[in-house]
């Protein structure tokens, strides 16, 4: 394993699967995301909002990208997504085999 300090693990729960697929592709399409997972089983969400508890049934998205892309995506699942305030998580990918690191920077590498 290689530690890493440009990686990143970005998670995004969705409406539906149709929703989620849309957003998925269109991010790796766009170099903004090496990779998007979808957790198929619906994930439940519990929450305030607006001041009332909500509970929903959602999908979640595993977005593998870099540091150095986050305000582009961020910028397009803003666009995408059809909820007014969705959840956007950054985590830091502490480590990764090598190979994977390297293949992950050069899926989300604009062409020159």
């Amino acid at each position: 394993m290689t530690s890493s300090k440009t990686h990143r693990i970005v998670l995004v729960t969705c409406g539906s699967l149709t929703e989620a697929r849309r957003i998925a592709s269109k991010l790796v399409q766009g170099r903004l995301a090496a990779c998007v997972s979808s957790l198929l089983g619906p994930v439940e969400s519990v929450y305030r909002w607006k001041g009332r508890v909500e509970k929903a049934r959602e999908v979640m998205l595993v977005i593998k990208t870099t540091q150095s892309r986050l305000a582009a995506l961020e910028a397009r699942i803003l666009k995408l997504h059809s909820y007014e305030t969705p959840e956007i998580i950054v985590l830091p990918l502490v480590a990764g085999l090598p190979k994977y690191l390297r293949w992950l920077t050069e899926s989300v590498t604009k062409n020159k």
